[in-house]
């Protein structure tokens, strides 16, 4: 689809054959089964002032907090019995918690067990970082681009650019990592046209996964008092990523089921997702992950039900693109 075409299917208010055509493309390309990714979100610093973010620098009113090693590996290795084949180390941008540290976590992790694989998804970091954790033994990394649009990225990311970004993206698929990307549905002041973009380039980076989320404010920072994101827009971006990017991973993000806690999240099934991202992280630091605000939270239990409400079934691979 070109972009007048992708527009068009954005401002159509009846959706029935969108998703109809990208819950068969997604049968067709990536199979009826859903892969599980169990999140662990070891670190809330963050280094950077992102206007939507919970966890941005200048936020004094979260505790912050950083898992010890061994409290990441155990847990890790308590999702994978379980039967969770992938582990997702997310964090802040926190460039105090070290290459050597993150690496060594990676290879605890991994030591004889192949069947397992490692995303991570913990901001700019250097670039040698990116090459010690490949070699370290990570699989994927998830480094959304947020918006397509430059200016509307300068804009909320002070002090970054999206030509950065993508350049980094770029590096990343040079090192061997299967890369995914992904924007934000709702940010104030972006356009169907932007949408439009974010789209296509998620195409021309041909990336394995995206995570596309609507926005949900925040209430420590500057864009705490705009309205959240639209699901059902939401759930048409997705629709045309399917349909765009044939063998891409979708998740149903967290944030779907905070705009609807029961329905959310088999809505984005039904739009052509087919990856669910559980949150194993311990309370005690969870209610200090607070990237937007009354975060839904969706354990292994709740996340078997959505697949099983949605008529689907649980993947006992790894999940990697199917490329």
């Amino acid at each position: 689809m070109n972009k007048a075409e992708i527009i068009e299917q954005l401002k159509q208010e009846n959706t029935k054959e969108l998703f109809k055509e990208a819950d068969k493309i997604r049968e067709v390309y990536v199979g009826n089964e859903i892969h599980i990714r169990g999140i662990i979100e070891f670190s809330n610093y963050c280094c950077r002032s992102c206007f939507y973010c919970g966890l941005r620098q200048q936020n004094k009113n979260i505790s912050r907090y950083r898992m010890s090693r061994d409290e990441i590996i155990k847990l890790a290795n308590e999702i994978s019995q379980l039967g969770v084949r992938t582990i997702v180390l997310q964090s802040g941008d926190d460039i105090e918690f070290s290459q050597k540290e993150i690496s060594r976590i990676i290879n605890r992790i991994k030591r004889g067990k192949p069947e397992i694989a490692i995303t991570l998804s913990i901001g700019e970091r250097p670039l040698d970082d990116y090459k010690a954790f490949k070699d370290a033994g990570a699989d994927r990394y998830l480094l959304k681009h947020e918006s397509a649009n430059s200016e509307l990225y300068a804009k909320f990311h002070p002090g970054q650019t999206l030509k950065r970004r993508l350049a980094i993206l770029e590096n990343l698929k040079k090192l061997g990592y299967q890369i995914g990307a992904g924007n934000i549905v709702g940010l104030p002041g972006q356009s169907l046209e932007d949408l439009a973009e974010d789209i296509l380039l998620l195409k021309s980076l041909d990336v394995d996964m995206a995570g596309i989320g609507p926005f949900i404010s925040q209430k420590d920072t500057p864009l705490a008092n705009f309205p959240c994101g639209d699901l059902d827009l939401n759930l048409r971006v997705l629709a045309l990523v399917r349909i765009n990017r044939k063998t891409i991973h979708l998740p149903v993000t967290t944030a779907l089921a905070t705009l609807d806690h029961e329905q959310g999240q088999i809505l984005g099934l039904s739009a052509g997702c087919n990856v669910i991202m559980p949150d194993f992280t311990p309370e005690c630091y969870r209610r200090n992950y607070i990237i937007y605000d009354n975060k839904k939270r969706v354990n292994l239990e709740k996340a078997k039900d959505i697949i099983f409400k949605a008529g689907r079934v649980i993947s006992k691979g790894r999940g990697d693109s199917p490329r």
